[in-house]
């Protein structure tokens, strides 16, 4: 065989080879003569079938058989000669490459491999840690949430104007020039917060300072790019009827409501969990950022390209992900397409961050190899409690799972590993403990207590 390699890019690589014609009228004679031995076609005597019979009956498997075993032996010789990694699943021309009588088989494929990336010196980064404190005032918004969880819808019986905390009971119904619009349906005692997300703005904002009960009609106006194709660039008038007001009555904050949040005697308690919670989001911003300035430092000193297979394995974990999260919530896939998420729609608005996960990974596995780090035996039985412990189940059914799919072991083994490798890199790393940039946030003081 004769192979010759030209590289299209640094991480992917063409090859032409060829098989001569005396190659592969072999290969074709050794096949027949096996078919031959076992063929059942009547007036035929077995192993005395003519060749022009079986080439009738069953060439076109065979030359298949010879071609696809031809490809499989040109690229593993290839591969394994000129040492190339390769991934992903070659692209071969012709598509589907097929051999004939007398004629030397020649075919092209491109494939492409991982990057190859120059030992990485990591020791010494200078990385700034932001040193963000707890504060009372997140302490006492968090308390607030959860004290909200516990407050309870009532009628306001007084006659007085919707405020903007308020929650409202309305009909209504969208039209377009003056027909109904089916995205916009008749819908009878709908209770909404004002503000509420699934409604426009502008749609709250004509409910704050009217009284009811009262009719109303006003416009909203849709952006072109509106998630609702349905609505976007339309003008929608809608004729609303305001029903009546409620107000969310909050408990009093003390030890009563803290009982009543779980196993919980005062309300102390639950401020400190809830700053031991709020500590461990400080910290995994701390690590996010420290692991962001790494790669942003590696990347500037180690350019390198990665393969398109490895961006496309990224795309799919983040439209799996997606498609997931959509499941969840009972979201189609034609809802999907109709407010821009189809997968078609989130591969392309994600290929920038998957090209940087593609880079983050090839970094990391070749600090993992260039450091030789590995885990005991010790550390994958941790590992493998942990993981059965946030999946819900036992260890022994993790097992079994482990045993169907040995993959997901490496996986699970292999995202260890990576989280190893940057560890290591904070430890030789230059960390300046820096004060944070004051962010001016608008908490919201607590609500006056109802009784």
């Amino acid at each position: 065989m004769q192979a010759n390699i030209e590289d299209i890019t640094s991480v992917r690589k063409k090859v032409h080879f060829e098989i001569p014609a005396a190659d592969v009228n072999k290969a074709l004679n050794n096949a027949y003569r096996e078919v031959n031995k076992t063929a059942s076609i009547k007036g035929f005597r077995k192993g005395k079938i003519p060749r022009t019979v079986l080439e009738s009956r069953f060439g076109k498997d065979i030359n298949a058989d010879v071609s696809n075993k031809f490809i499989r032996d040109a690229f593993a010789e290839t591969i394994e000669k000129d040492n190339i990694q390769a991934i992903g699943t070659p692209l071969f021309t012709p598509e589907n490459p097929m051999v004939e009588k007398d004629n030397d088989f020649i075919v092209d494929f491109e494939v492409d491999i991982r990057p190859e990336i120059e030992n990485i010196d990591f020791h010494g980064l200078e990385l700034k840690k932001n040193m963000y404190q707890v504060t009372d005032a997140e302490i006492d918004a968090q308390l607030e949430m959860v004290r909200r969880s516990f407050g309870t819808r009532e009628r306001v019986s007084e006659e007085r104007p919707v405020k903007s905390s308020d929650f409202v009971m309305i009909d209504y119904q969208g039209f377009v020039d003056g027909e109904p619009l089916d995205a916009a349906p008749k819908v009878e005692n709908h209770v909404m917060a004002i503000g509420a997300k699934d409604m426009p703005e502008e749609f709250s904002g004509k409910l704050v300072g009217a009284v009811p009960p009262q009719e109303l009609e006003f416009d909203v106006v849709y952006p072109d790019n509106d998630p609702n194709q349905e609505l976007a660039g339309k003008t929608v008038t809608y004729k609303l009827s305001l029903k009546e007001v409620q107000e969310l009555v909050l408990p009093r904050l003390d030890d009563d409501l803290a009982k009543k949040m779980g196993d919980f005697n005062t309300l102390d308690e639950v401020r400190a969990v809830i700053a031991n919670n709020l500590q461990d989001g400080i910290d995994m911003r701390i690590h996010h950022e420290l692991s962001e300035q790494i790669f942003l430092r590696l990347l500037e000193k180690y350019p390198f390209e990665v393969p398109e297979t490895l961006i496309d394995l990224e795309l799919d974990s983040i439209v799996r992900d997606t498609d997931q999260r959509f499941a969840q919530s009972n979201i189609t896939p034609e809802m999907r397409s109709k407010i821009g998420y189809s997968d078609e729609d989130i591969r392309k608005n994600s290929r920038e961050i998957a090209q940087k996960q593609a880079k983050r990974h090839a970094l990391l596995r070749k600090i993992i190899e260039q450091e030789k780090i590995e885990l005991t035996d010790e550390e994958t039985d941790s590992l493998l409690r942990r993981s059965a412990l946030m999946m819900g189940i036992s260890l022994d059914d993790l097992g079994k799972i482990l045993q169907e799919s040995p993959e997901k072991l490496e996986t699970i083994k292999y995202y260890e590993l990576e989280k190893e490798a940057i560890n290591l890199i904070m430890e030789k790393s230059s960390v300046i403990e820096v004060e944070p940039e004051v962010v001016s946030e608008n908490i919201q003081p607590p609500e006056t207590d109802k009784m």
